[in-house]
């Protein structure tokens, strides 16, 4: 009980706040909520956090609390240039994240996955393949359920499998997953970082607590410095401990897993497999348990999803790709002509580096979002066409695509100009689909 009768204050409202709160409270702490926000739903959850004893302050009034507290505990989408923390900061407060909260919570070891993309199929592959064998766990983190929230049953599981973003990893003290994932580095978030070190920086605090008993899972390809951990590489394309040969995945040679005989194609999948595997390996789970349960596992909504076919059209659904890299993968993954429908918030970055790619495989592109008039100029001379809507898009969509060609929605960056997240964009895409004339 680290902060029983304690003062902790939690910053924002939102899922990992609420958890956050919630597990201090039932700890023994006086906890209070600061939220910026004052929106109606925003109030529901205070009166829910009231009702169990735990203070909630809202809008401008909470950028100015002058109380002290003896902890805080920083929401990880809140970032700490905004008033509402640089109040906690000026007074002193010592800082951490839920992740940090929910880890002196946890009573198993700890499997961290972290990467720009691939993070949540290889999460979900990873307890899928680790449940089929037997092992007691659950994914949590930045995945949707909180850690802080499952850490309340750590007792019952064997090992916890997180799925870790760099902005929880800025927060961490002493959190020390005994197998931590680095999938992959592409640029991202750079409205949050001054530029490309600094991101790739907060991710690599994964492994900053480690020691020679852990173990780092980490693409052979990417440049990283030297590990206390012990290594397990893996690639599609160098070599590395785990291999794709053919459409084999490889583990040092010996074979171990048919990709075709899973319901997860493309090489991107390839080394999301490879990662799990890893990781199972790691564990000391049989590789065959492993590839038995992945045979059955089906991707979750989002990820190159398919909606629905249309006079020839096939609609997909890739409302999770918020970065270039995933637009790259998704692009990669279609062997038909593209109608393109993409766009969405300004996150720091352009869309210059897949312009030849672009020019290359799509046909059209439909623009939405704050960034559509500079994607248009960037992806110059294919044609594109700016909607201000997803459903207007979806409908010049329909317009424009040819029997035998694909409308792949890959946004290519994040939601929050229009949308809550990339769960509620996927949605409104699909519907909008769905109630085209056939």
């Amino acid at each position: 009980m680290i902060y029983s009768g304690k003062s902790a204050v939690v910053l924002g409202l939102g899922h990992s706040g609420e958890a956050a709160a919630t597990l201090l409270s039932e700890e023994g702490a006086r906890v209070t909520v600061l939220e910026s926000n004052d929106t109606p739903s925003i109030r529901d959850k205070a009166r829910a956090l009231t009702d169990k004893g735990i203070g909630v302050i809202l809008g401008s009034a909470a950028e100015m609390d002058a109380t002290d507290y003896d902890v805080c505990i920083l929401s990880p989408g809140i970032d700490p240039i905004v008033p509402l923390v640089q109040n906690v900061i000026r007074k002193d407060i010592p800082i951490i994240g839920e992740l940090e909260l929910a880890y002196e919570e946890c009573l198993c070891p700890v499997v961290a996955i972290t990467g720009t993309n691939g993070k949540t199929t290889t999460t979900e592959l990873t307890t899928a393949m680790l449940q089929g064998a037997g092992v007691r766990t659950i994914a949590s983190g930045n995945i949707g359920l909180p850690f802080a929230t499952a850490v309340r049953q750590s007792s019952s599981y064997d090992v916890m499998v997180l799925e870790v973003s760099s902005f929880q990893l800025e927060t961490i003290r002493n959190f020390r997953p005994q197998v931590a994932a680095w999938l992959n580095l592409s640029p991202n978030h750079l409205d949050r970082y001054p530029g490309m070190e600094e991101y790739r920086a907060a991710k690599l605090r994964i492994f900053e607590n480690q020691t020679a008993d852990d173990y780092a899972v980490v693409n052979a390809v990417n440049d990283l410095p030297p590990l206390e951990a012990r290594l397990l590489t893996f690639s599609a394309t160098v070599d590395a401990d785990f291999t794709l040969r053919e459409g084999i995945i490889h583990f040092r040679g010996e074979a171990i897993l048919d990709q075709s005989q899973t319901r997860l194609p493309g090489v991107h999948n390839a080394e999301n497999l490879m990662a799990a595997l890893a990781m199972g390996y790691a564990l000391g789970v049989d590789f065959e348990r492993m590839a038995q349960a992945v045979r059955e596992y089906t991707a979750p909504p989002h990820r190159c999803e398919f909606v629905r076919d249309r006079r020839g059209v096939r609609w997909l659904n890739d409302s999770k790709a918020t970065n270039l890299d995933s637009v790259e993968k998704a692009i990669l993954s279609q062997n038909q002509p593209i109608v393109l429908i993409a766009g969405g918030k300004d996150k720091g970055f352009e869309f210059d580096p897949i312009a030849p790619l672009i020019h290359q495989r799509v046909r059209k592109a439909i623009l939405i979002g704050e960034m559509k008039e500079r994607i248009a100029k960037s992806w110059h001379p294919v044609p594109c066409e700016l909607a201000g809507t997803l459903q207007e898009a979806v409908a010049l969509a329909a317009q424009e695509a040819r029997e035998g060609e694909v409308v792949l929605f890959s946004p290519g960056t994040s939601s929050f100009d229009m949308f809550r997240n990339y769960g509620e964009r996927g949605n409104v895409f699909k519907d909008a689909v769905n109630t085209l004339d056939s």
